[in-house]
């Protein structure tokens, strides 16, 4: 950490060029029915109604049985003929609201959905990639019995179908879930996530006919087809709020952790999600930091594609509402990547990567560690550099640093930070130049002090 005094001894001990922490160098319908919000409504609408939270999930595009590009061409004909049926019968003080602000943009780059294969890969503007190979290879299907060997049915087969005439067929799921059979566990477990997938009211059957404790040891399954369909019906039922209680009680946090550590992209993703939306209830978010879910994040945060470093930036968020998890996410190391992410404009993270900066400056150990991490030259450039949106989270960052640390307002007079600051108290936003008004305010405190106080 840099120490100083004043100006001088800054310029005396720094080096003049900036070294920015960089995220690479650490490694690297038709039919009327009742529709429950999917994860990607509940972001959007997250930090509207509280004020530290946001949400994220993907899906990977090769499922056994619950891909997005299912066909109808192969349909069980007594959910046929009950679909038949159904359709003839036709959610303080200056400092908080503050985060208030912050919270409320950070759902503006949140994109995170329930089971929707390929979709968030569309919505967050990533490309499909062309190379397919997987390490683990899709296994074939062990013979399997009745509904559960059947290897896609159609969704809007299931759409229209009451929660009522799908018992049978929850049932038939949950047996498959205690088969001895991989393959069969492997397909109820899928089913279970596809018919998870949209409707609340089904969520809140599967949740009622006792699937969580069945489905949560499926997550230290030694196949990652099975452990993924199992974490993502988990996460597709944590999206009703009288599951998540459910699945919190039941011992599902630390498996969920496990799967962060030890799954597949999507499944870790699915998992960061799943914790998100368990981390809704301000209770959960304690055990969840106790059992150890943040470092990983963390790893996620570094080593994960852009669908999943979203997706931690956006659990890491959450779960640093509680200040006792501020403190382990920077023990964890997660402020040098979030710096690096600050200064990668253009990757579509900067904002929120700032937004978690703002979060961890409010203890002392997140402060002393972004300036450690070279986080005031990165917000200087996001200053100049940035979104409207950009510049307000990195002044409110900087304002959180300098308020009561002269040595930190040396630092950034230092790394050039006045002309841009002066540039946006003129042209900002009404609550930009306000936040830069007051920084340059802080800015002109220590040099008055020195010129009383010389001889």
């Amino acid at each position: 950490m840099v120490s100083l005094q004043d100006s001088h001894s800054i310029s005396s001990r720094l080096p003049a060029t900036r070294t920015f922490y960089t995220v690479s160098s650490v490694s690297s319908s038709k039919i009327q029915r009742s529709m429950g919000r999917s994860m990607r409504t509940i972001r959007s609408n997250l930090y509207q109604t509280d004020h530290s939270c946001s949400f994220a999930g993907s899906i990977a595009e090769k499922s056994v049985c619950g891909s997005e590009n299912l066909t109808d061409s192969v349909v069980d004909l007594r959910l046929g003929e009950l679909a038949a049926r159904t359709n003839q019968s036709a959610k303080s003080s200056h400092t908080e609201e503050n985060f208030l602000e912050l919270s409320q943009a950070f759902s503006e780059y949140s994109a995170c959905s329930s089971d929707i294969s390929g979709e968030l890969q569309r919505l967050a503007g990533i490309p499909a990639s062309e190379d397919r190979s997987d390490p683990n290879p899709e296994p074939e299907a062990e013979p399997c019995t009745g509904f559960l060997e059947r290897e896609s049915f159609s969704t809007e087969i299931i759409e229209s179908i009451s929660p009522e005439d799908l018992q049978p067929t929850v049932k038939i799921c949950m047996d498959g879930l205690q088969s001895p059979s991989v393959a069969v566990k492997r397909s109820a477990a899928a089913k279970l996530r596809l018919l998870a997938k949209n409707r609340s009211d089904n969520r809140a059957l599967i949740g009622e006919s006792g699937a969580v404790p069945a489905l949560i040891p499926l997550l230290r399954s030694t196949d990652p087809w099975t452990q993924e369909h199992a974490v993502t019906a988990l996460l597709n039922l944590s999206l009703h709020e009288g599951n998540k209680p459910l699945i919190a009680n039941s011992g599902a946090i630390k498996s969920l952790i496990y799967v962060l550590k030890t799954g597949t992209e999507t499944s870790k993703q699915n998992a960061a999600c799943a914790l998100l939306s368990l981390s809704l209830i301000d209770e959960n978010q304690l055990s969840i930091g106790a059992c150890g879910a943040i470092p990983p994040l963390v790893s996620l945060l570094i080593n994960g594609s852009n669908r999943g470093k979203k997706d931690a930036l956006t659990t890491l968020y959450k779960l640093c509402s509680a200040k006792l998890n501020k403190e382990r996410a920077v023990s964890a190391g997660a402020v040098g990547p979030l710096v690096g992410l600050v200064a990668e404009q253009g990757m579509g993270m900067a904002e929120k990567a700032m937004v978690v900066l703002s979060s961890l400056a409010a203890v002392p150990e997140g402060k002393a560690a972004i300036v450690e991490d070279g986080g005031i030259p990165a917000l200087v450039e996001a200053i100049e550099d940035s979104s409207a949106k950009g510049k307000e989270f990195a002044v409110l960052t900087l304002l959180q640093l300098c308020a009561d640390s002269v040595r930190n307002r040396g630092l950034l007079v230092r790394e050039g930070g006045i002309p841009p600051l002066a540039a946006l108290s003129q042209t900002g936003t009404a609550k930009t130049k306000h936040k830069a008004e007051t920084l340059l305010k802080y800015l002109r405190e220590p040099r008055q002090e020195a010129s009383t106080s010389s001889p």
